[in-house]
């Protein structure tokens, strides 16, 4: 589609303005040129125009960090909603079905509430881990003698979500006001927590998804076919299926380990730019990444700047936007049977 030529400048000059939009938004106010300055400077070296000291500090130790954080959390949740969207034929497919987030979520309150000494670093590492775990025992529940079952799959998510919601529970039941406030916030989805070791490990991780999503772009293409179809094609269906799910297992595990659970990038963002450019994962993937990077960036400039100088959680700004975008969606599909 024609449409596909002018979405890629187009996105790429949105993406640009969205850092700067970043950059500058906080308590403290920071010009768009300034923050353009050091952007060019981080990424080169070279000084355009001198800033105040105060400024370069809060840009490198604060701004920027952020700012390369969202957009590669962005780019990732969105490519991983894609994927996700491809693999099971179903538009209204998230990330999320396959464990990963609730799996985080009770790493993370296991961590906080049991061990609250563990620090950031030992949240996210717990969350990590148990996001993993409970993806894999989701796939072998959703194991058959026919290979991999996308109906049990999303039923054994559904199962498992509800498991570790009760154990979430539980925990709550038991955790102090401290801890209970920390495990909140953390479910809320936040960025301001953003490091520069944060920020390598997930600028990793999306080079190494971009890589193996597009590697399997075509194969993606000949699944919306259905699975027969694919397997005439001579593609391996069942290892497809289970590398794509570790790696979206593995890009969501990293991203809800850095900031908490943000919803519904992974669903909007794959679904619009699906309604510009059609189903081609070529095309869907890289541009998914760049719209998912762009909104992520937008929703936590305006969680910063709605309450200025407070901030709220980006999930809450996410989930307002998502919610309702999730509603049509189903109406959209109620509307075809």
């Amino acid at each position: 589609m024609r449409t596909s030529y002018y979405l890629l400048p187009v996105l790429l000059g949105l993406l640009l303005l969205s850092g700067l939009i970043s950059i500058s938004t906080g308590p403290i106010s920071i010009s768009l040129s300034h923050s353009f300055s050091a952007m060019i400077h981080w990424a080169t070296q070279w000084q355009i125009q001198t800033l105040a000291p105060h400024e370069q500090l809060i840009i490198n130790n604060v701004r920027l960090p952020r700012t390369l954080l969202a957009l590669c959390v962005g780019a990732i949740l969105a490519q991983c909603g894609a994927v996700m969207q491809g693999l099971f034929r179903n538009p209204l497919a998230d990330p999320g079905i396959i464990g990963v987030s609730s799996g985080a979520a009770l790493g993370a309150a296991l961590c906080i509430i049991l061990i609250p000494t563990s620090g950031e670093m030992g949240v996210a590492a717990s969350a990590f881990i148990t996001g993993l775990i409970t993806t894999l025992v989701v796939y072998r529940l959703a194991q058959g003698h026919n290979g991999t079952s996308v109906i049990l799959l999303l039923l054994s998510g559904v199962a498992i979500a509800a498991l570790t919601g009760a154990a979430i529970g539980l925990l709550i039941y038991f955790a102090n006001d401290t801890a209970l406030r920390d495990l909140t916030l953390w479910q809320m989805g936040s960025i301001a927590g953003a490091q520069w070791h944060y920020v390598i490990l997930a600028l990793l991780t999306l080079g190494l998804l971009s890589w193996q999503f597009h590697r399997s772009s075509n194969a993606l293409n000949a699944l919306l076919l259905g699975e027969s179809e694919a397997r005439h094609l001579g593609i391996d269906i069942n290892k497809l299926k289970l590398t794509l799910i570790l790696l979206c297992a593995f890009g969501v595990g990293i991203s809800v380990a850095a900031t908490g659970i943000i919803g519904f990038i992974g669903l909007i963002v794959p679904h619009l730019i699906r309604m510009m450019i059609g189903p081609d994962h070529n095309k869907l993937l890289p541009l998914s990444a760049l719209l998912g990077a762009i909104m992520l960036m937008l929703a936590d400039s305006g969680a910063r700047f709605i309450l200025s100088p407070q901030e709220l959680p980006v999930g809450l700004i996410t989930a307002l936007l998502g919610a309702p975008f999730f509603i049509f969606l189903l109406i959209k599909q109620k509307n075809k049977l």
